[in-house]
């Protein structure tokens, strides 16, 4: 086998590897001599298909899989003979006229992972920002669970609807005179003050008795997402079939244990423990930038053009997700145009500080172990239905790459754990919301690395967002702001969410429920 160099160019790499025709025959017979003893044929005993026949019936098949191994394991001693680093995977190409009984010349391409100098990363200074609970915020939160809690009475005869009453009632709505599609509906419920139909439809509602039939005089927003009802005038004939008188939920023990808890003591703790590690994760998130920010600052290194285009293609296919749930998509995707250098600029940053990252940890003795590795692969096996885990976790042991892609965020987590263990911190406390606009003005820039060596970019970590058009709702629902009335019309109240649940996907009809 024999190795020519084609291209030596910054991180671009060419070369010709001959495998000589001798060489493949040879794998051609070892192959045949391996399977010939497990091909059944009739008129043959099992073992005894001579190995002539073999060759006639498979050897085409047979010749491809060793021209494959030989080019396979060719590849691979290249890499090895001439210390490559590739930061993909080579681009390996079979000479077009090849055929059996010649020389066989391979192509590979690649690009080499730069030669980053000794990371600099003496003497770094940061600054964590951190945010004390307050009781006003445990207060706040045990306020909202009770919400959700909140119930309602029916109202007794002749009340007359106020804010914070639960109205259901019938509906019928139209524009010059014409009905539209979605504007009817039976037995919608909606709390008044919710601020959950079209403006003025809920002031409207006070007063109103059980029975009373009324019309609602509004108009709809100009950014309405029904191109047809924008900015029009719109009446609506309703009648009340109910009314309902909210009572809150009183934050006791009682209230505590309703939620399968000792007491109110026991609540407080567990929301203030919630709280805490929620500005936790603001702190780690502002500080975790600032160190990328001071390691991008102190390196410069030329980085594999193949590497910053995937992780611009991966940014951009996130880019075109967001783009088409805005309201003028077109508007969305010619905004990401604009700013298409940019995010090739933050596509490179991201790929440095992988790579650089990556630098750090193996300088440092920082791994994955075998232990955690499993605990990762389980973890993600659980997304999967039980039926295709097994096949998941092979495919992970199997795809070095996904592998790789699987430990990154961990792998990131610790490298900057150390980092942040070396590195001169002090604290300042602020508010939550100077933490979170600290956090905001950071949006610009690009924190999480790309994806390194071993090391890819954590996928909510400083992910570019699409600029957003104003924003007009996903469906046409004529009153409310939120999902059609047909999901909620038997709702009497609102039910405590265990954990918050993921919008549904928008039906194109325009009805007025929440």
């Amino acid at each position: 086998m024999q190795t020519v160099e084609t291209l030596n160019e910054g991180l671009k790499r060419g070369y010709t590897i001959t495998i000589p025709a001798a060489d493949i025959a040879a794998a051609v017979d070892k192959e045949i001599a391996t399977v010939a003893p497990q091909i059944k044929m009739p008129g043959f005993r099992a073992g005894k298909v001579p190995a002539n026949l073999v060759r006639k019936m498979h050897g085409e098949s047979i010749h491809a899989d060793a021209v494959n191994k030989l080019i396979q394991d060719g590849v691979q001693l290249l890499l090895a003979e001439q210390a490559l680093r590739p930061a993909m995977s080579p681009s390996v190409e079979l000479a077009e006229d090849y055929a059996q009984g010649k020389d066989a010349e391979v192509k590979v391409a690649l690009e080499v992972l730069p030669v980053v100098e000794t990371p600099n990363i003496e003497g770094l200074k940061l600054e964590r920002l951190t945010v004390a609970v307050d009781d006003a915020a445990v207060s706040e939160a045990i306020k909202n669970i009770a919400d959700q809690q909140k119930s309602y009475d029916d109202a007794p005869e002749g009340h007359a609807a106020a804010m914070g009453d639960l109205v259901v009632m019938d509906f019928h709505g139209k524009v010059d005179g014409e009905s539209f599609d979605g504007g009817k509906g039976e037995g919608m419920s909606i709390e008044l003050g919710s601020g959950r139909l079209i403006p003025g439809f809920e002031d409207q509602l006070v007063g109103a008795k059980i029975g009373d039939e009324r019309v609602i005089n509004v108009t709809f927003p100009d950014d309405y997402n029904v191109a047809y009802l924008m900015g029009r005038p719109a009446t609506f004939e309703i009648k009340v079939t109910e009314l309902k008188l909210s009572k809150d939920a009183v934050a006791d023990d009682a209230f505590a244990q309703s939620l399968g808890l000792t007491d109110l003591e026991q609540l407080t703790g567990l929301l203030k423990g919630n709280i805490e590690q929620e500005h936790n994760g603001l702190t780690r998130t502002h500080m975790k930038r600032k160190l990328l920010d001071a390691l991008a600052e102190r390196h410069s290194f030329e980085c594999p053009p193949s590497m910053v285009e995937a992780e611009f293609n991966q940014i951009w296919q996130q880019l075109e997700h967001e783009a088409t749930q805005e309201a003028d998509v077109d508007a969305a995707r010619a905004e990401m145009e604009n700013d298409r250098d940019d995010y090739h600029r933050i596509a490179e940053r991201r790929v440095r500080l992988g790579l650089l990252l990556s630098e750090i940890g193996q300088a440092n003795g920082i791994d994955i172990s075998q232990q955690e590795m499993n605990m990762l692969v389980s973890q993600a096996a659980q997304q999967y239905p039980q039926e295709q885990r097994e096949r998941f976790v092979e495919y992970i042991r199997n795809e070095p790459m996904a592998a790789a892609q699987l430990r990154a965020p961990l792998y990131e987590d610790k490298v900057v754990d150390y980092l942040f263990s070396i590195a001169e911190i002090t604290d300042r406390e602020v508010t939550k919301e100077a933490l979170e606009a600290a956090i905001e003005e950071e949006e610009g820039h690009v924190h999480g690395p790309g994806c390194g060596h071993d090391h890819h970019d954590h996928a909510a970590e400083g992910k570019p967002k699409a600029k957003k058009a104003p924003a007009k709702k996903a469906k046409a629902d004529v009153v409310t702001n939120e999902a059609p009335a047909a999901e909620a019309v038997a709702e009497e109240a609102p039910k405590p969410a265990k954990k918050p649940a993921a919008k549904k996907a928008a039906k194109p009809k325009a009805e007025p429920e929440a």
